[in-house]
């Protein structure tokens, strides 16, 4: 399946009501539609300064592992519906210990598309083969530097050289596994985006298949604290616009913001698809599965949507007057608008 094809067709729906018939007409016919975003283990090697895991206080709050039963409980429940699943959404998923057996449980229940988001500096080249053997589509690498020094400035307890060195593993697995994706995304802000203008220093020699690049946002009391916008808007021209052509003549899929999704930022605008998300969306770990009221260990995503009238509840949202829009005075989480070049 090519996933990032799908995401671009579906770019390119900007009607909220055609998507919500869309999923209607998916749930009716008992189609896979969920995205499964799972944190196994809910902590970080890293104490990254964008991150709320670099605030003491919030940290102290976050633990809990789910334990390999609770993970095919779950599986049963859900995997079945799923679309995607990603493997590191909020945490750092490679310090659990059996990450290959989760690959390999996605591939049990047949989902087309299974990521892991991970930091890497855990990843050994055992561990990679391990995964891609199991079946992992793809690997997203999170960075906020291109630099050593900005690296590791930002990305606290971090080693540069850990980074480079799973980058070179990468290169070599992709020899044997070709149809294995490999991704970064990198957060900009107002102290790393100007050094984007040297991304194929070190990015040069390694089969990228897809760059996302993500403007900071604010998430949790997090050390670093500016999230100005003003520079990243002022280097679009300069820096970001000829990196995404780049990519483009590279055969690179590239996820970039435009002007446009800066200024929806700025303004801090509601997000139009919120229900569609809020329908899609399905988040996972310790502390939490899906919906408030889900209980995985007695109830299947079949036996919820029936007790809560699933179907009905998305054609009223159809017809409704906002036609799947958010209320303007809802209080909503702002979500990043790109372009899938």
């Amino acid at each position: 399946m090519d996933f990032y094809q799908l995401l671009k067709l579906f770019g390119k729906i900007k009607s909220p009501r055609i998507r919500l018939f869309g999923l209607y007409v998916m749930h009716t016919a008992r189609r896979r539609y969920l995205g499964i975003y799972l944190d196994p283990v809910f902590s970080c090697n890293f104490r990254c300064k964008m991150c709320y895991f670099s605030d003491d206080e919030k940290r102290k709050e976050m633990h809990g592992t789910l334990s390999e039963q609770d993970m095919e409980k779950i599986a049963k429940a859900l995997f079945h519906r799923a679309l995607k699943l990603q493997i590191g959404c909020g945490a750092e998923p490679s310090l659990y210990k059996n990450l290959a057996g989760i690959v390999r449980l996605g591939k049990q229940y047949n989902i087309p598309y299974i990521s892991l988001t991970t930091n890497g500096n855990l990843l050994t080249k055992e561990r990679l083969y391990e995964l891609a053997e199991a079946g992992l589509n793809e690997i997203t690498l999170s960075t906020h530097g291109i630099y050593k020094e900005t690296y590791e400035y930002l990305m606290t307890n971090g080693k540069h050289e850990l980074f480079l060195q799973l980058l070179n593993n990468l290169k070599e697995l992709k020899k044997k596994y070709p149809e294995f994706k490999i991704r970064i995304n990198y957060t900009m802000n107002e102290d790393n985006t100007e050094e984007l203008k040297d991304f194929w220093k070190v990015f040069e020699d390694i089969p990228l298949d897809i760059l996302q690049l993500r403007p900071v946002q604010e998430i949790g009391n997090s050390e670093y604290q500016n999230f100005s916008l003003q520079k990243i808007s002022e280097l679009l021209d300069s820096v970001v616009t000829p990196l995404v052509e780049e990519c483009k003549q590279r055969g690179i899929i590239c996820m970039a913001p435009e002007q446009n999704n800066l200024e929806t930022l700025e303004q801090d605008a509601p997000d139009k698809d919120k229900t569609f998300e809020e329908l899609t969306y399905c988040y996972v770990s310790a502390n939490a599965c899906w919906n408030e009221d889900f209980d995985y260990h007695t109830e299947t995503f079949e036996s919820y949507c029936r007790r809560k009238r699933m179907g009905l509840y998305i054609l009223r949202k159809l017809f409704s007057k906002t036609g799947g829009k958010l209320d303007k005075n809802k209080n909503v989480t702002r979500k990043m608008n790109y372009s899938v070049k």
